[in-house]
């Protein structure tokens, strides 16, 4: 069913928000369409539309007319497992915090690169919302999913992640209580108990599936369905930061859903550029790096360039960190290699649950009441047969075995 624009979200509320944000009373909307911002699969904690709004201003003794379009991010208001979730984990509480204070502060530190879209209207309640700058019209856009993304495409994305952690060590440097509101994120097990299902009945659909893999078979699947029930909590004790370490304030999502590009006019990708802030966490950022080498990159990036990925988001991290002047020394490469091995459950947990929804068809893409209102023996089981991601998981799963991550 497609998504329909809520009765407030209407011209009234919209003028209302260009007055406050563009600080001019002047402005009179004169026409407005709604509709869906994403598709299914796009999104999964929120509601998004696109409102595209024509309206008057006075400028200089006469009216203009212009035109604009914004996205309207609503937190679920249908009865079900996935509002229970979003406000019981206060993801829209994490994303305003995040979007009024943090980012814009990260932003000034970084004038040449934009990270995310301008903020210009949040509400804590009845119910949470944040309108925010549409990136299309500057040309940015989703990159596809399925196909993985190529390595000019995950380039962009690491210097970006490494340009997001430099400013991110500025601002709590100068303002350190921001560690202690950004200390939930994904794998916790303080998150509601509907999270933890999640991904523990993920972990048993994949030991299902690889009962009837041929390369992996039965030893495989009941290991996966012993460490099913234990692998939450692992990844969520790595997490917790450790104050000796080197820590920044993650992303928390990092994956190719939550991230845009745009493109030069012979389609060669240019710039990069964030979306969705609900589940920034601080810590060490091989949280951010694990979360997303298992997501993102197409397979053939990930076998040839994984090392060389870390190597430039060092190099970027290093050289920003100088120029914004941090006081902390950043990571040597192996120090930083060392953290991404030890957080290495961290990626394995992403890769065994949220690469599936990465990889299935859009077809078959489902919303996250649909997911997690099956019952534990078919909780997304279309995913989980998808012949891709059966091929990579079958190389995947023999080294996380090696490591000991299965035992």
């Amino acid at each position: 069913m497609e998504l329909v624009a809520p009765d407030w979200l209407n011209a009234e509320f919209i003028q209302r928000v260009l007055k406050n944000s563009e600080n001019d009373d002047s402005i009179e909307i004169t026409e407005m369409t709604t509709k869906p911002a994403t598709n299914k699969g796009d999104n999964y904690t929120s509601d998004m539309h696109r409102s595209t709004v024509e309206f008057t201003r006075d400028e200089g003794g006469r009216k203009v007319t212009e035109k604009r379009s914004i996205i309207v991010k609503v937190a679920p208001t249908t009865e079900g497992q996935q509002k229970d979730l979003v406000e019981q984990a206060d993801l829209f509480g994490v994303e305003i915090q995040m979007m009024t204070t943090t980012l814009h502060e990260m932003q000034v530190l970084l004038p040449e690169t934009k990270i995310s879209g301008k903020c210009l209207y949040t509400q804590s309640k009845n119910p949470p919302l944040l309108v925010i700058e549409d990136l299309a019209p500057l040309g940015f856009r989703m990159a596809d999913r399925e196909a993985g993304l190529d390595l000019d495409h995950c380039i962009l994305a690491v210097r970006g992640l490494a340009k997001f952690h430099a400013s991110s060590i500025a601002v709590y440097e100068k303002s350190p209580e921001c560690k202690t509101r950004y200390n939930r994120g994904i794998f916790n097990t303080d998150n509601p108990p509907e999270m933890r299902t999640f991904f523990t009945n993920g972990m048993k659909s994949l030991g299902r599936a690889v009962e009837h893999w041929p390369k992996l078979g039965t030893l495989y699947a009941d290991k996966i369905a012993k460490v099913a029930d234990v692998v939450y909590e692992r990844a969520s004790n790595c997490r917790i930061p450790n104050e000796s370490d080197f820590n920044v304030i993650n992303h928390g999502d990092f994956w190719v859903n939550n991230m845009l590009f745009a493109y030069d006019d012979n389609g060669k990708v240019t710039r990069h550029i964030f979306v969705d802030f609900q589940l920034c966490v601080y810590g060490s950022p091989a949280i951010d790096l694990n979360y997303f080498l298992n997501t993102s990159p197409s397979e053939t990036v990930l076998l040839s360039h994984r090392d060389h990925l870390i190597d430039e988001y060092l190099k970027v991290l290093t050289a920003t960190m100088r120029r914004i002047g941090c006081k902390v020394e950043p990571p040597s490469l192996d120090e930083l290699k060392e953290a991404v091995y030890r957080m290495e459950v961290y990626g394995m947990l992403a890769a065994c649950t949220i690469l599936p929804i990465v990889l299935v068809d859009k077809k078959e893409a489902q919303n996250l009441d649909e997911i997690m209102g099956q019952d534990e023996a078919s909780f997304n089981n279309k995913a989980y047969e998808n012949p891709k991601y059966k091929e990579t998981m079958s190389r995947r799963l023999p080294k996380w075995e090696a490591m000991g991550l299965l035992d």
